[in-house]
């Protein structure tokens, strides 16, 4: 595999932590059920593409800490987190 492509996988992993870990953070801050109800909650309301971009948030941190480092392949990773995190939200407002 070619370095740079080792690097883009490792900021894929990293961005698509850093949502997982931003959906957490919301809930657990600013919803009054657990994890696995709040999502039930979403999914059966129709809110779980917001909770997702809310999650993404954590991805621009993580994308300028990136760049900062001059480290650009792992932020072209991030980047891809996101477009994937954005599918799924276009996904779930339509099915």
């Amino acid at each position: 595999m070619k370095p740079h492509v080792k690097e883009i996988l490792i900021g894929l992993a990293i961005g698509l932590a850093a949502n997982m870990a931003g959906t957490y953070i919301y809930i657990f801050f600013f919803s009054k059920l657990s994890l696995e109800s709040t999502l039930q909650a979403a999914l059966e309301n129709g809110f779980i593409g917001s909770l997702i971009a809310l999650g993404a948030i954590l991805n621009l941190i993580v994308f300028f800490i990136f760049l900062k480092k001059n480290q650009y392949y792992r932020a072209r990773g991030v980047v891809l987190a996101t477009v994937i995190a954005a599918l799924a939200i276009l996904i779930s407002k339509f099915y």
